[in-house]
């Protein structure tokens, strides 16, 4: 949804492949599909991520340098803000992981 659903639009019309990282499958599927009927690319595909969860960051990172030839374009959208105080299975303070440390590690882990 906001900013990020607008940003994979965008590059979706421009003919772009374009993979939407979402944390709900159900959510992120019916945004790739939305997506795809609005540009008629086909190209536009879901991949399950979690920023506030550094094992899934780094399995959705292994599995698109696996899967993809290259990366042009890498946007960091997700962010939480207003949640209670909690701290992720990793001992991290879910907010700080989500907004920074997920983020951070991903585009870290793509450089290469």
């Amino acid at each position: 949804a906001g900013i990020g659903k607008r940003v994979a639009l965008d590059l979706a019309r421009r003919n772009a492949r374009t993979i939407l990282a979402c944390r709900s499958r159900e959510r992120g599927q019916a945004a790739v599909e939305e997506i795809r009927a609005a540009t008629g690319n086909p190209a536009v595909l879901l991949r399950l991520l979690d920023t506030g969860s550094l094992a899934s960051v780094r399995a959705f990172a292994q599995a698109v340098l696996r899967e993809e030839k290259r990366l042009d374009v890498l946007v960091n959208n997700a962010g939480l803000t207003g949640l209670p105080f909690a701290i992720t299975p990793e001992g991290l303070e879910q907010t700080f992981a989500t907004n920074y440390l997920g983020p951070f590690l991903l585009t870290n882990l793509l450089l290469g």
